[in-house]
């Protein structure tokens, strides 16, 4: 964090000694070969995010006030409060605020948190197991679970629910490649979906039909197929299913009501309101007129919602033409690039500067972030489970497959469907 914090120092006091103003813009036309200040704070911040994954949170905040301080002291009539409430042009123009994406942002996020916490206690995650064949292909059906699971939870959660089920499946002897995989069928599951990654909802929050976003229900699947072949081998080579026979565990019907009323909630107020998260809420207060919450679970998602909504503002701050032109081989390459930094403002960059197929964009930094542990949200809490898949080196050696997934993913994506930008 001091590192971090000397270097954005050292970054800002070169643009006081180096800062030329364009006469007939607001913003400055300083760089540093030829790249605009505000990314490069930004990329600094990405990277202390790779590097200090336990502080995730503070690095964004940090990040956050360099680029204000950068944008205030050296861009004329930049304001945070215009940003967020909208502003009058001096042609009598009025320019929207963004608040309302982060007020739902805000509470969508511990809201997700609540729903998943509300899944796991209704035990039906634990009739999973009974179901699976004690073989490579119940190794593969489980991925495919997961899969699913993250269509209507949240990838984190799904990760999250999915290595728990592994943990006791292969009593505590899962294999890297493994763990790597529940971390990309729990990315696949929500790429397509506008509840089930935060990309994807930021996508949705913008005015994007959450119809088309499904298109990236195919090419998601078809990686995870591939790789749930190569992973379930490996697993099964390392170790196999041990299941007991004799778990009687009863599901909790009504707290699977209340799941179901959330989901319902949040796109049913999203399109008369465009407002899920109160939808997501009053499904919540309703639900718990009839069954147990534990409402200290959104409690602590607040650390994760701060660096969510926080890493969102800075990605708005920064300039839209440091993003590439929309096109079939930047959308790969932000794919790849997702896999080193969080895909979630690489999505809102994307959507500032416009022109995408947004199912291609959804799959590809969605699934894209499953290349490397840090690459997505769900990598880093699976690692939580599986410190010894906390390897860059080892990540890649056995999570060989993630990678020619996508490749193949993307190609089936584009013969099928072709380049759809909006």
């Amino acid at each position: 964090m001091i590192k971090i914090f000397w270097i954005l120092l050292l970054a800002i006091g070169d643009m006081l000694f180096n800062t030329s103003f364009a006469s007939d813009s607001l913003i400055t036309t300083q760089t540093f070969f030829s790249i605009r200040y505000e990314m490069l704070i930004f990329g600094i911040m990405l990277v202390g995010i790779a590097i200090f994954y336990n502080k995730t949170m503070h690095v964004a905040v940090l990040g956050m006030l360099a680029l204000c301080f950068y944008k205030y002291e050296f861009v004329e009539g930049f304001s945070v409060i215009k940003t967020l409430f909208g502003f009058h042009t001096a042609t009598g123009e009025y320019v929207a605020g963004s608040w309302n994406t982060y007020l739902n942002l805000a509470l969508m996020l511990p809201g997700f948190s609540l729903l998943a916490n509300i899944f796991e206690n209704s035990k039906a995650p634990t009739l999973i197991p009974k179901f699976l064949p004690n073989s490579a292909i119940g190794s593969f059906v489980l991925l495919i679970v997961i899969f699913v699971l993250s269509t209507f939870l949240d990838n984190i959660a799904a990760a999250m629910i999915g290595g728990s089920i592994a943990m006791a499946l292969y009593k505590g002897k899962v294999h890297i490649g493994y763990v790597a995989a529940i971390c990309a069928a729990s990315n696949a599951g929500g790429a397509g979906s506008v509840v089930g990654d935060t990309t994807t909802t930021l996508i949705w929050l913008s005015g994007k039909d959450p119809l088309l976003l499904a298109d990236a229900f195919l090419p998601a699947f078809i990686a995870i197929c591939i790789v749930g072949f190569f992973a379930s081998r490996q697993q099964q080579k390392y170790c196999q299913i041990s299941i007991d026979p004799n778990d009687n565990t009863a599901i909790d019907k009504a707290k699977l009501l209340v799941v179901a009323m959330i989901l319902v909630g949040a796109i049913t107020f999203n399109y008369l309101y465009e407002f899920p998260a109160l939808g997501i809420w009053l499904a919540i207060f309703l639900g718990r007129l009839f069954t147990k919450i534990n409402f200290k679970e959104a409690l602590s998602s607040i650390n994760s919602t701060v660096f969510l909504v926080t890493l969102v503002f800075c990605a708005q701050l920064v300039p839209i033409e440091s993003v590439p032109d929309a096109s079939v081989l930047s959308t790969m390459v932000i794919g790849f690039v997702s896999s080193v930094f969080n895909n979630i403002p690489l999505t809102q960059l994307c959507l500032l500067k416009g022109g995408y197929d947004w199912a291609l964009i959804s799959y590809a930094v969605g699934f894209g972030g499953s290349m490397i542990w840090f690459g997505s949200s769900a990598g880093v809490a699976i690692c939580d489970m599986f410190h010894k898949a906390r390897s860059f080196v080892n990540w890649l050696r056995y999570g060989w497959h993630i990678p020619f997934g996508f490749i193949v993913g993307f190609g089936v994506y584009l013969l099928v469907f072709g380049w759809t930008p909006a």
